[in-house]
């Protein structure tokens, strides 16, 4: 396939303190168009935020995709590629047989996954790549930014 027939999708999010107030970014790159998105929550953790970001870019696509989605968060990664299929059977359970944490957004990111073809990439954060370090800058402006706001009330 060749690169311009692939939505590329990088996300992040992130929390300070965890638990605590968390933001989430999304950069996706199509045709050499950028679109950049972000959002806040003032009472979440790192985890969340991550699938937050990956629930919210994929529900943008308005049609049937080539994507390749690109996240630091091994949760999100691991989570979609290697646990999903064994928490559906076990009815949202995990190996100990205790309810799936974040059920919600795992749910949210298979039901805007399902019409397209998907890629997920992991990639290692804060090592210079630039869309990584550009939906952190958007994790982390989101969430500050919900902070100073949430100060000055």
């Amino acid at each position: 396939m060749a690169d311009e027939d692939v939505v590329e999708i990088w996300t992040d999010g992130g929390c300070k303190p965890n638990p605590g107030a968390g933001g989430w970014g999304a950069i996706l790159v199509y045709k050499g168009k950028q679109r950049e998105m972000s959002g806040f929550d003032l009472n979440t953790t790192n985890n969340r935020m991550e699938l937050t970001a990956a629930a919210e870019a994929l529900e943008t696509l308005k049609f049937p995709c080539k994507v390749k989605l690109h996240t630091d968060s091994e949760y999100l990664k691991n989570g979609i590629t290697r646990w999903m299929t064994g928490w559906v059977r076990k009815n949202w359970r995990n190996a100990s047989g205790d309810p799936v944490k974040n059920m919600d957004l795992w749910e949210r990111i298979l039901a805007a996954a399902k019409a397209h073809e998907i890629e997920w990439k992991w990639v290692r954060s804060h090592v210079g790549i630039a869309l990584n370090e550009r939906a952190d800058e958007l994790a982390t402006a989101a969430r500050d930014g919900a902070v100073a706001a949430k100060g000055r009330r």
